[in-house]
């Protein structure tokens, strides 16, 4: 339990049954247990995992006011008291941690053998890459809503021209009825101007997960969910209801206080800043999309960074280290292995010598590693076809640019 991260500490009482009495320090939840250590000692008077609770409530009697109570299997019962910032805030906080829990399904043992971690790792990896290929190509959608945008702007503005030509030839001029019609005839279709946004217009949801919210620094919490879209971030209350939306362009600072803790913040001058502070579970998941969408802006604190060691216990957070961690076993596989093989079948009876990769192992680390290929060669090609049209957009906004302020100057002379 050591090796775990912890999620959040609040300062509170615990009761201790047997010597009848109060005694302060610290609760400190992490993702998969709960653990009280004393101010006096700091040592942990109590530990124990979230999946063994069977109840969690609000309690109170004539002695004790405003606590939680945990109920573990065999029916132990642990007390909390005088909890900060508030009992709810801390209520819903653990109660989300465990109903989670209970919710996903059951976790499989690390396998001993090395092919089965690297068969891990590598699907993880797999996972990652598809999210980031998903997010990829719903950038390249929105890459063509602007191109089809530029393209009925640069038709606007030929339009804009023949009118300005229109009103700046004389009376006399024998094509004018000529070129009043040209406009009706040359304006695209009603139906077809809003096609292209409508059809992109469907909301790239990449990822939802409970969480629950805080808004700006008050201390009242509630249930809600994070929804990662390809066009900025919403997040709702426990009803589905739409308490925020923020654009991509909007967000001014993303900060990772632990691996399952961020807050959202978009500045304003003259006004209060709008922000939310979300924790979730399962906010591991979250985390790489919003580091490929907003890498600039997002912040890792000091309790987001944590040690190598304690990220590989998580089997959540393997994609953070994936390709470490896949590297330094693939190293030792390759060059360790042939040695420590050899020196095994030394001392070892012929019967216990036994490949650390079997063939099944390998076999499937061949198919995701052909799946990896194909999506990193898609990728490549989508990210070179992506450069070719920003390029394009790049040449479409200039020349566009040029054009309206050609129509300006024109404009200003007939006034």
């Amino acid at each position: 339990m050591s090796r775990e991260i912890c999620v959040h500490s609040w300062p509170c009482s615990y009761y201790l049954e047997p010597e009848k009495q109060w005694v302060s320090g610290k609760l400190l939840l992490t993702s998969h247990s709960l653990r009280f250590a004393a101010d006096k000692t700091g040592e942990a008077l109590v530990s124990f995992p979230l999946s063994s609770v069977i109840e969690i409530k609000k309690e109170a009697s004539h002695f004790v006011f405003s606590s939680i109570t945990v109920l573990e299997k065999d029916h132990v019962k642990h007390w909390f008291s005088s909890l900060q910032p508030s009992r709810n805030v801390v209520f819903s906080i653990i109660e989300h941690f465990w109903r989670e829990l209970l919710l996903s399904p059951a976790e499989v043992p690390m396998p001993a053998t090395k092919g089965k971690q690297l068969t891990g790792l590598m699907a993880c990896s797999q996972k990652r890459l598809e999210e980031t290929a998903r997010v990829l190509h719903h950038q390249g959608e929105q890459l063509d809503s602007i191109t089809r945008g530029l393209e009925k702007m640069d038709s606007d503005l030929d339009v804009a021209d023949r009118l300005l030509t229109e009103l700046e030839s004389p009376s006399w001029w024998p094509f004018s009825s000529k070129l009043w019609k040209m406009p009706a005839e040359s304006k695209p279709k009603k139906g077809t101007a809003t096609a292209g946004p409508k059809a992109l217009g469907k909301e790239g949801v990449v990822v939802r997960i409970p969480a629950v919210v805080t808004q700006g620094t008050g201390c009242h919490v509630k249930a809600g969910s994070l929804t990662l879209l390809v066009s900025g971030l919403e997040i709702h209350d426990a009803s589905s209801l739409l308490m925020h939306r923020f654009e991509r362009e909007d967000i001014d600072d993303i900060k990772v206080h632990t691996p399952y803790e961020i807050s959202i913040r978009q500045r304003f001058i003259g006004k209060p800043d709008i922000a939310y502070r979300l924790i979730s579970a399962r906010m591991p998941e979250a985390l790489p999309i919003l580091e490929v969408q907003f890498s600039q802006k997002m912040e890792l604190l000091e309790g987001a960074l944590m040690p190598k060691s304690a990220r590989m216990s998580f089997p959540a957070e393997k994609g953070c280290t994936v390709w470490q961690a896949a590297s330094g076993l693939m190293d030792r596989a390759v060059h360790r292995e042939p040695c420590l093989a050899s020196q095994e079948a030394q001392l070892l009876p012929p019967q216990m010598s036994e490949p650390l990769v079997s063939e099944g192992d390998a076999q499937e680390l061949r198919q995701i590693l052909r799946k990896l290929k194909s999506l990193a060669m898609d990728t490549e090609t989508e990210l070179e076809r992506q450069d070719e049209a920003l390029d394009g957009i790049t040449a479409a906004v200039d020349r566009t640019t040029l054009t309206i302020d050609k129509h300006t100057r024109r404009a200003k002379k007939l006034t």
